[in-house]
């Protein structure tokens, strides 16, 4: 049995304070071979979540403790802005996305979470070290998620 107490989140936010990444998850699958994806995810501000989608599941977010902003994009059609004689291989990446929606979620405000739709674009703003409860389908690494890439090491 995994007990989520107050002790476990405050051992999260310990390992998560002196990780380079400024977080830190807990696994909540109870086998390897469980289909789906639960964890306690602790962040701490100035963690660097890259904008990624997971196109076969919806994710859901729940706040324990702490503030942060959940922002959901969208893709832009960037060939209409391209300069006569430019196409899409003339652009590095290949993709453009423009804020669409942002969710503040504040326990003591009285919003806990939100439903992430499968392929929406997302990241996380950590306004104060936040633990969040984390769940989609699909084995980790096999569900099909991806990510823009970063800058991130």
């Amino acid at each position: 049995m995994i007990q989520i107490d107050k002790q476990l989140l405050c051992d999260l936010f310990d390992k998560a304070a002196v990780s380079e990444r400024k977080r830190m998850n807990f696994d909540l699958r109870t086998s390897p071979d469980d289909g789906g994806q639960r964890m306690l995810n602790a962040l701490m501000p100035g963690t660097v979540v890259p904008i990624h989608r997971h196109p076969h599941s919806n994710e859901t977010v729940i706040c324990l403790s702490g503030k942060l902003v959940e922002i959901i994009y969208e893709e832009e059609d960037i060939a209409k802005d391209f300069p006569m004689g430019m196409d899409a291989q003339d652009v590095p990446s290949g993709r453009r996305f423009k804020e669409s929606a942002r969710y503040m979620l504040d326990p003591s405000l009285g919003n806990f979470g939100c439903v992430v739709p499968a392929g929406a674009w997302h990241t996380v703003e950590v306004l104060e070290p936040s633990v969040i409860f984390e769940a989609k389908d699909g084995k980790y690494g096999q569900d099909g998620s991806e990510s823009l890439p970063n800058k991130e090491k």
